[in-house]
């Protein structure tokens, strides 16, 4: 009987320090900051019953146990009868995290590995769009400390998403040629049950850093965009529909919505206009990049717009989005969000982006598709700079 891996075990630890930590703020009368404190044991409490009741069984009436007694004492609050239900509560998540140390130690992975499950190419574009959203929705430069939180409470919901999509996807990565044959979980250098692990603990981890040093706000959304890209997207959307893409899209529209809320701490329709810019610049992007390895998502049975609609028409669709993607890009300027330097930016963006579609649809090469796809990553780093710059001058 292997035990769980350090992710699951540090998440145990975890778990039974806040639990502490909630029961001497309570016995302190701390008030609202043991209300903070003792909401920074439910996340990893959470991950560590989907972890049991997916790999680890073993782990399940403990972690369920200490669960349901945290709620129970949470629930309960009669001063007393509060104090001594989490005393309850905080021996059973003890016995919950000696558990995890139980049992033979599995084979270590790679840190290289660990990293590749982050996905840190496609993760360094997402921050670079929270990161510019915060400097629009502070209209200038955030305080730094700020802005190092937010990004590393970001990265982790990023990483953990990324993580928990290698479990999902190991089957068809597969399939996929070399590029997605080679990634930890599907060439079998990890087991499957490590990669949940850190998933989860990036995942749970990213809510407790975001909704304690942040605010809940950037942390429910971070949690909202992890949920819906594995569970919407990679567990449903992308084996069903030729639409994947499109409605998947807007899990990868989250964090300028994170980077708005950390620094205003509410959402209004500013941010709403960043992250239709993403959701509308998804469908393009990937559609190019769906060209290039379309034999790959045949083999596969992933039906992506180029396998079930053709090449023809996945062109056409490519620059009707483009269209629509180039004017909402001028939407923030209209609405007073940014000023001119960003709208130039935009227009001149724009225009290549929209130029590059076009003679995709004229020319529908793997060249043409490649540089529409490289372009594309270039042009929403530097939309996004460009409009985190507009408020500094």
């Amino acid at each position: 009987m292997a035990r769980p891996g350090p992710w699951l075990r540090l998440t145990a630890v975890f778990a039974g320090l806040a639990t502490l930590l909630a029961v001497v703020s309570g016995a302190a009368s701390l008030g609202a900051a043991h209300r903070v404190l003792a909401a920074l044991a439910l996340p990893p409490l959470l991950a560590l019953v989907l972890a049991s009741v997916l790999v680890h069984r073993r782990l399940l009436v403990p972690s369920v146990s200490a669960l349901v007694l945290f709620g129970i004492a949470a629930l309960v609050t009669a001063p007393g009868l509060h104090l001594a239900l989490s005393a309850v509560a905080f021996s059973a998540t003890l016995l919950l995290a000696a558990s995890t140390y139980r049992g033979q130690p599995a084979p270590r992975a790679s840190w290289r590995d660990y990293v590749t499950l982050t996905k840190p190419r496609i993760m360094s574009l997402l921050l670079i769009t929270g990161l510019c959203a915060m400097f629009v929705g502070a209209q200038g430069a955030p305080r730094a400390w700020l802005v190092i939180v937010t990004m590393s409470g970001l990265a982790l919901a990023c990483g953990g998403a990324s993580a928990l999509n290698h479990v999902l996807d190991r089957d068809i990565d597969k399939l996929m040629g070399k590029r997605t044959r080679a990634r930890p979980v599907a060439a079998e250098r990890m087991p499957a049950s490590r990669a949940l692990e850190f998933g989860l603990t990036l995942s749970a981890f990213s809510f407790v850093l975001l909704a304690s040093l942040v605010n809940v706000l950037a942390a429910v959304l971070a949690l909202v965009g992890n949920l819906f890209y594995v569970l919407v997207y990679t567990r449903w959307l992308k084996r069903t529909t030729p639409q994947n893409i499109v409605i998947g899209g807007a899990a990868g529209a989250v964090p300028p919505l994170v980077g708005w809320a950390a620094v205003t701490g509410n959402l209004t329709l500013p941010a709403l206009w960043l992250f239709l810019i993403v959701f509308f610049w998804t469908p393009p992007h990937f559609w190019a990049l769906a060209l290039l390895i379309r034999r790959d998502y045949e083999a596969a049975r992933i039906p992506m717009l180029p396998v079930v609609r053709g090449a023809r028409e996945t062109t056409r669709q490519i620059v009707l989005y483009s269209l629509v993607l180039v004017a909402v890009t001028v939407v923030p300027f209209v609405w007073g969000t940014v000023g001119f330097v960003y709208l130039g930016a935009a227009l001149a963006l724009g225009a290549a982006f929209l130029l590059l579609a076009v003679r995709l649809r004229r020319q529908t090469t793997p060249r043409q598709a490649s540089l529409l796809f490289h372009f594309s990553l270039l042009y929403l780093a530097l939309l996004f700079a460009a409009m985190a710059v507009d408020p500094l001058l």
